[in-house]
């Protein structure tokens, strides 16, 4: 499959946008009727603490946690959506329900909200992809991914920053890495736009390579020498003194003269 696959479309800036404003609208209802949500996070091994697997990715504690994760969020899904288009909405779906169960099986005791841990399913899932798929455009992707994401890695880890959750985040890297092995991406080739493209081109048959020597420097290329024939279809038309032959014939009735 070649580049044609990567193909833009409404949705590309659609879905990210959905995404965030229902993140956000989730937080205005929260603080705008104090419902207080957190008690509808993930809190680790316990049965009510189940529906936070579906419902902790919508929501976060103050407006900086929000702001926080929107725009890494809006990005990251528009990716998805351009480069994985047929892949996106079971990421999305079981990488909050994974990602999830990963967190209440190994998290502290304590309520776990926000989209983080989606976050990192994202960066882990684009990343290990484009380095598996070993395609060029996927794989400027995957750098492009580690370069404005790449610090995220440390907060996988225990005790870097207080309170954050690097249970989920570890479980989100864990579950990206697992659907970048588990989802099969067609084989994508570049697409071919000249001869030397040609994994069986050869180079020696080439006119244009034939101009250069085994040095590279450049050289002309022999003269061939054309001799033309001149074949005469009607010879007798191009004979300037052509050889005519006269026979005298005798007239027998001739008359003789009278004597």
């Amino acid at each position: 499959m070649n580049d044609n696959h990567f193909k833009f479309s409404p949705s590309v800036i659609l879905i990210p946008f959905l995404s965030v404003v229902l993140l956000w609208f989730v937080f205005w209802i929260d603080v705008r009727f104090h419902f207080n949500f957190d008690h509808l996070g993930i809190y680790p091994r316990t049965v009510s603490g189940l529906i936070g697997i579906i419902c902790s990715p919508f929501l976060h504690g103050n407006m900086e946690h929000l702001y926080n994760n929107s725009i890494p969020l809006f990005i990251l899904i528009a990716a998805l959506r351009y480069f994985y288009r047929d892949y996106i909405f079971k990421i999305l779906g079981y990488g909050i329900l994974i990602s999830g169960l990963i967190t209440w099986t190994i998290g502290r005791e304590s309520y776990h909200i926000g989209a983080s841990g989606l976050i990192y399913v994202l960066v882990s899932f684009i990343f290990f992809k484009g380095i598996m798929t070993k395609y060029y455009r996927l794989v400027a992707l995957s750098l492009l991914v580690v370069l404005i994401y790449g610090s995220m890695v440390w907060y996988i880890f225990p005790n870097i920053q207080e309170g954050i959750s690097w249970e989920g985040h570890l479980a989100g890297l864990v579950t990206g890495f697992i659907f970048a092995i588990s989802f099969k991406t067609p084989e994508y080739k570049k697409l071919i736009k000249y001869d030397w493209e040609h994994p069986d081109f050869n180079a020696e048959e080439d006119k244009f390579m034939q101009r250069f020597d085994e040095n590279g420097n450049f050289v002309n290329l022999p003269k061939i020498e054309i001799e033309e024939v001149l074949e005469d279809e009607n010879p007798f038309f191009y004979i300037s003194n052509p050889k005519i032959n006269y026979e005298y014939i005798e007239n027998k009735n001739e008359l003789k003269p009278k004597s």
